[in-house]
């Protein structure tokens, strides 16, 4: 690929007891990025942690990383400015000086981004007023009852709005990235660059399914944990209530109601998740006909798994596929 736009500087905000991966990650996609765009003298991207006093900070996650100051960033002009969340937030976001540098370069820099409870600094420091926004899942009430100005969306992986780009918990900072990398240097980069990362460019469906299922392993004391590794090996099998209780021990009446009061979840419900996923990773990395897929994956017929798909991510699943698949693509 062939761009020959300046590099474009990437400054990430950070504080103690910010979440690693809101800045790794992030950092990791557009280094990956630039790794791959070619015939280019400059790289496309460079990423530059900033911080109020420069210097190490300390991670959440024990690990230091190496900023620079805000007086050292003045003469910088950032393309795009992210925000990262962690348990350092909220101190963060009652610190004047960085909401006042982070308001200062909103209003210079193209983009201005949040990596899942970040948004909070954004709304602190008046860039999500009156926008739709996204944050982790478990803090989406909180920043609503907070900045009743912001239109919080608790299920979007990612939202944009007017420029201003917020994502979801954690790991959905790499999403984010990865939309920003496709919009600056095309849909077939940003593939390969999911690819390289062994990522998905973008997960369909919101981060409500993931916050579900992750509550049903947690909520579950870990009872169903070998039952659930079962299940996803063999999706193919016939996983109806009857089945499953019988390999749980159980008669099929008390397996369902027990399951349900342990995750909170129905059988049916985790069996469609499962069946959907591997369905979604088959659409994306083989040429398997749509029928094929189905049947490997136990929905027995093409249009079950359709009905699947529309009700969990929206989209039929040859429509799936030409979104999210890199031959499509190229």
């Amino acid at each position: 690929m062939n761009d020959s736009a300046p590099t474009r500087d990437i400054a990430i905000l950070g504080f103690p007891d910010a979440q690693l991966l809101d800045i790794a990650g992030p950092a990791q996609v557009f280094a990956s990025a630039s790794e791959l765009v070619e015939h280019r003298e400059t790289p496309a991207y460079r990423v530059t942690v900033v911080s109020r006093g420069g210097g190490e900070i300390v991670t959440s996650a024990g690990l230091g990383l190496s900023t620079i100051s805000f007086d050292d960033a003045a003469g910088r002009s950032f393309d795009t400015v992210i925000a990262s969340g962690g348990h350092g937030v909220h101190v963060a976001a009652e610190d004047m000086a960085m909401v006042d540098w982070l308001r200062a370069q909103a209003t210079v820099s193209r983009r201005c981004c949040s990596v899942c409870t970040g948004a909070f600094l954004l709304a602190a420091a008046g860039v999500l007023a009156g926008k739709r926004a996204a944050t982790h899942w478990g803090y989406c009430d909180t920043l609503a009852a907070q900045y009743p100005d912001i239109r919080v969306e608790g299920n979007p992986i990612f939202v944009e709005d007017g420029g201003v780009w917020t994502s979801a918990g954690v790991t959905a900072g790499i999403d984010l990235s990865l939309a920003l990398v496709e919009a600056d240097l095309g849909r077939r980069l940003a593939l390969q660059t999911a690819q390289r990362l062994v990522v998905f460019m973008k997960r369909p469906g919101g981060q409500a399914q993931f916050s579900s299922i992750l509550a049903a392993q947690l909520s579950d004391n870990g009872d169903f944990a070998e039952l659930h590794a079962w299940m996803a090996d063999n999706l193919s099998e016939d996983l109806r209530v009857e089945h499953l209780a019988e390999r749980a021990g159980m008669s099929p009446r008390t397996f369902a109601r027990v399951y349900r009061d342990r995750t909170g979840m129905t059988p049916a419900k985790v069996v469609t998740a499962l069946r959907v996923e591997a369905a979604r990773r088959l659409l994306e990395e083989t040429a398997l006909p749509v029928g094929q897929v189905a049947l490997r994956c136990g929905f027995g017929e093409e249009e079950r798994m359709r009905r699947a798909f529309l009700h969990r991510l929206g989209v039929a699943p040859g429509r799936y596929r030409q979104r999210f698949s890199l031959e499509a693509a190229e």
